[in-house]
């Protein structure tokens, strides 16, 4: 099932008229201009609820505390075999179902761990689990659709898109203080270049050019994964004054960059690109940039030390 289908079949026939009349006017009108408690008590008591039957939904203790990383362990629980056995229990379309309860008491989950975490505050709609996270960050303030990401990780049009996914680009990326971050090595002379590196090549070299990084945390590609890449060659960055890590490896498909902090994996870019000529990353002060080329035509590509 798509994300519209999931909507339309499990969600809309329990909207309110109005709302059903102009959806459009229900997702951005504020249901609580007077800013009642009670409305934000009613958000916190389904997130509640959502941690409460955490367990029996997944069968396992997620270990929901409210943090950044409990929606990285929600979001690698949420698979289409969990929501077709969801989907099938009690009527479709009713209040009863639950996947509508799933989905409405851990969209207010997801919202309660950005407002906790990230100084953001709920925004009300009608219904109300169509309300918005209003966070502002680095990148400006805007209203986050936290129920919407629930249907569309849940949906089979955009598979491989998680929750985490959303949570990490709309929310943690946004709100990074990579200033912050411990330093893991010194960036004192250049590091060498890696050779058709594989999984377990690629650990010794870490463990012996930068030992302060321990681990390349759970987000890292897997050993199947990373071979499936079949990178010719990986180069090594130190940045943001030893914070961080950069992996810059070429396949025959185009430039894959990944950053490693001190807990392990942050984020990782493909930029699609020629073989040959093979592609450069340099350092410049603040900022990495990445010469390509593509269809022959050089292109250009700069973003800040900690990434996009």
């Amino acid at each position: 099932m798509k994300a519209e289908d999931l909507f339309l079949r499990f969600f809309f026939p329990l909207y309110p008229a109005d709302a059903r009349a102009d959806l459009a006017k229900a997702r951005t009108v504020d249901a609580n201009p007077g800013k009642n408690s009670a409305i934000r008590m009613h958000l916190g008591d389904a997130a509640s609820t959502f941690v409460n039957n955490a367990t029996t939904l997944f069968g396992a203790d997620l270990g929901l505390d409210g943090s950044d990383a409990s929606v990285h362990r929600l979001s690698a629980a949420l698979t289409l075999e969990r929501r077709d056995a969801w989907a099938a229990i009690g009527d479709v379309g009713s209040a009863d179902n639950a996947l509508f309860n799933a989905v409405v008491h851990g969209a207010a989950y997801v919202g309660a761990c950005i407002v906790r975490n990230h100084h953001a505050e709920w925004s009300a709609r009608r219904p109300l689990w169509e309300s918005v996270v209003r966070l502002q960050s680095r990148a400006g303030e805007g209203d986050l659709a936290v129920f919407h990401w629930w249907l569309k990780s849940l949906g089979n049009d955009e598979q491989g898109v998680t929750l985490a996914d959303r949570y990490r680009a709309h929310v943690e990326e946004p709100c990074a203080r990579p200033e912050e971050l411990p330093v893991i090595a010194s960036p004192v002379g250049a590091l060498p270049r890696l050779n058709r590196p594989q999984y377990n090549s690629l650990h010794k070299y870490l463990r012996a050019h930068v030992p302060q990084l321990r681990d390349v945390g759970r987000d890292f590609p897997s050993p199947e994964r990373f071979a499936a890449l079949d990178l010719g060659w990986i180069d090594f960055h130190l940045v943001g004054g030893g914070r961080m890590l950069l992996l810059a490896g070429a396949s025959p498909k185009g430039l894959h960059l990944t950053w490693l902090s001190a807990t392990g994996f942050e984020k990782a870019v493909f930029v699609a690109c020629d073989a040959v000529p093979a592609p450069i990353v340099r350092l410049q002060r603040e900022r990495i940039v990445a010469v390509t080329s593509e269809h022959g035509r050089i292109r250009t590509h700069e973003m800040l030390w900690w990434g996009p």
